[in-house]
């Protein structure tokens, strides 16, 4: 039990919060403790969830993705053409999944190929895509997309979880894996935490740093496509800001934002506390406005704790030398 606080104590004290707000928002106004609120706070943070476990892996290996709420709206309108056109809805959901992980390629060459900042790489795709997303549907939305894509993500289990809800679990277990199970979690970290000390270790940078950003891109697809399945029509200007948000789960959730440190539960437990204090700032009735001014403190203050919890630590090391 130790070793799993030591391990996850970060991961568990944003739970710790998150269990804080729940008692706060219910003694301000009881029906927030009721499960159709609960339900409603998991489906709030699914597409945040999903857009922040794919960021994290860009920021793991010390860059950024500023492009996912873009690459989110691409995909979209994709998958939602290829619906309505009568192509089959798995067969759809395969060519979001491509698009996706092309776009996060794209991303990964002008970082490892390029030599661009992934800061610069990904601003300049965030309009980029964008834009493709406008040219290519002239700024009318696609519409009507069949039931029978809508109801893989959208369809309800007994008691009310949407199908969508498992697929970001899904997608947490497999990212959970990746990182703590597999070589390729490794070098993600390793890359993240001293890059030339890692290529100097035999580590192929260059390869990793694109599976980080095909990553992102695959997640932010399945996000699309969730989207796409609880509206039932796309749009170019879909995502416009998401990636605020998913940076934001990150940053609390333990993901440094200088690379080489964050787990795929921290991240869950991020998005949570968010989804937590959005759908509970709307039951107390706050103006929705004050959601940006808390989603951006929340930020700064995630990523000064990481600074700080560093600067603690080598003051006490300092302390006990001494």
């Amino acid at each position: 039990m130790k070793n799993v606080y030591t391990r996850y104590k970060r991961e568990l004290l944003v739970l710790a919060a998150a269990a804080i707000l729940c008692v706060v928002f219910t003694v301000i106004n009881p029906r927030f403790m009721t499960w159709g609120n609960f339900l409603t706070v998991f489906q709030q943070m699914v597409l945040n969830g999903l857009l922040a476990v794919g960021i994290m892996f860009a920021i793991l290996t010390g860059g950024i993705d500023l492009s996912i709420g873009c690459t989110f709206a691409i995909v979209g309108i994709a998958v939602a053409s290829a619906c309505v056109a009568g192509i089959n809805p798995f067969v759809a959901i395969v060519i979001g999944l491509a698009i996706g992980a092309l776009l996060g390629c794209f991303n990964g060459f002008l970082v490892n190929n390029l030599k661009l900042q992934p800061f610069i790489a990904t601003l300049g795709t965030m309009s980029l895509y964008r834009g493709i997303a406008y040219v290519v549907t002239g700024g009318v939305p696609v519409t009507n997309v069949p039931a029978s894509f809508r109801s893989i993500f959208n369809g309800q289990f007994p008691g009310g979880i949407r199908y969508y809800v498992v697929v970001m679990v899904a997608v947490f277990i497999i990212a959970h894996i990746i990182l703590s199970k597999t070589r390729t979690g490794d070098y993600l970290y390793s890359v993240g935490g001293n890059e030339e000390a890692a290529k100097l270790s035999g580590v192929n940078t260059k390869k990793t740093k694109y599976i980080a950003y095909i990553a992102s891109g695959v997640c932010t697809a399945v996000a699309g496509m969730v989207m796409l399945a609880s509206l039932g029509s796309a749009e170019a200007t879909a995502g416009t800001g998401y990636e605020t948000d998913a940076i934001a789960a990150a940053a609390i959730g333990g993901t440094s934002m200088a690379g080489g440190r964050g787990t795929a539960f921290g991240t869950f437990c991020g998005a949570l506390l968010l989804a937590i204090l959005k759908v509970g700032m709307v039951v107390i009735s706050v103006d929705s406005f004050w959601q940006y001014v808390v989603t951006g403190l929340i930020i700064v203050v995630a990523s000064y704790f990481e600074f700080a919890k560093d600067d603690f630590a080598a003051f006490m090391a300092r302390f006990k030398r001494s």
